[in-house]
């Protein structure tokens, strides 16, 4: 580079460096601001300050109030009403309603298994692969199950209704007979048995007219009308999910929603109903939606 580029260039930087110093020269030039009375013209105050110090000041103030703001909208109830903020209570309530629908919709498939189970009942709908239950899901629900010889599904059954019976008959003996607790809903000989292959999921017990018809156990109505084919029905819901049916009765006593108790009168015998053929009680027993043999549960004999 020649002597006169050095030189242009050395101007050029002390240009800069000129320019430079004038402005931290600005930056720190002290300014005074005096507060005088308009009237007397005395003197009240005086601030001294520079520009950098204003800026300094400038920004430590934003910051202050910066932390402020964001402290009062993040910690206290003020954000609520701030758009795009969700209140504590809405998240509560959010909380709230998916615990309820997730109750809901378990309710709402019980509900449906349910129906689905008095609807095999009443239109006897059922697949014979189905309907017996496995030795390992009596053991899941406790049930007794001898470990020395062949399990009965009956007898697992009965002995879990009286154990789910003793739970609220603290006071009787565990000696009491089990025909306490299930009581036949009427005596008389069988004329049809239980029979799986026939699709007849009852037993037909021979009676005389109007002869009364009881409960099996405690239990709720959750049936009773007319039908043309079995006449009057009546249905009971059991604890562990058991129905007991009785049809082509002569009348009924009971209501649907009534609750009765075991050997309670809810119906008196007939012959109602196209597929009767005298008078007699069809009466059956479901667990969960599949048939037992009553003749497993009681002696129907009159003896």
């Amino acid at each position: 580079m020649s002597t006169y580029g050095l030189r242009i260039f050395a101007l050029k930087m002390a240009k800069e460096e000129k320019k430079r110093r004038q402005f931290l020269q600005k930056l720190l030039n002290p300014y005074l601001v005096m507060i005088i009375d308009e009237e007397t013209f005395e003197q009240q105050t005086q601030i001294r300050f520079s520009r950098l110090k204003m800026i300094f000041v400038g920004l430590l103030t934003i910051g202050v109030l910066g932390t402020l703001i964001f402290s009062t909208i993040a910690f206290t109830p003020l954000k609520e009403y701030i758009p795009g903020y969700d209140s504590s209570e809405l998240r509560k309530k959010a909380v709230q309603n998916l615990f309820l629908t997730d109750s809901l919709i378990t309710l709402y498939n019980q509900n449906i298994q349910y129906l689905n189970s008095v609807r095999k009942v009443l239109s006897e709908d059922i697949s014979f692969e189905e309907s017996q239950l496995s030795v390992e899901q009596l053991e899941n629900q406790n049930l007794a199950v001898p470990s020395f010889t062949e399990p009965i599904l009956e007898d697992s059954l009965l002995r879990a209704f009286v154990s789910q019976q003793d739970k609220y008959n603290p006071l009787i003996s565990d000696k009491v007979e089990i025909n306490s607790y299930l009581f036949p809903p009427a005596l008389g000989p069988i004329s049809q048995p239980f029979d799986l292959k026939e699709s007849h999921f009852a037993v037909d017990i021979v009676v005389k007219e109007n002869t009364p018809i009881k409960a099996i156990a405690d239990g709720t109505v959750i049936f009773s009308e007319w039908t043309a084919e079995t006449g009057y029905v009546i249905i009971l819901e059991h604890s562990l999910g058991i129905l007991s049916v009785y049809k082509h009765n002569a009348s009924l006593t009971k209501k649907q929603g009534d609750s009765v108790l075991s050997g309670e009168v809810i119906a008196t015998a007939g012959n109602t109903g196209e597929l009767s053929t005298g008078f007699h009680l069809h009466f059956e027993l479901w667990m969960d939606g599949y048939p037992m043999n009553p003749e497993n549960f009681f002696n129907f004999s009159e003896e």
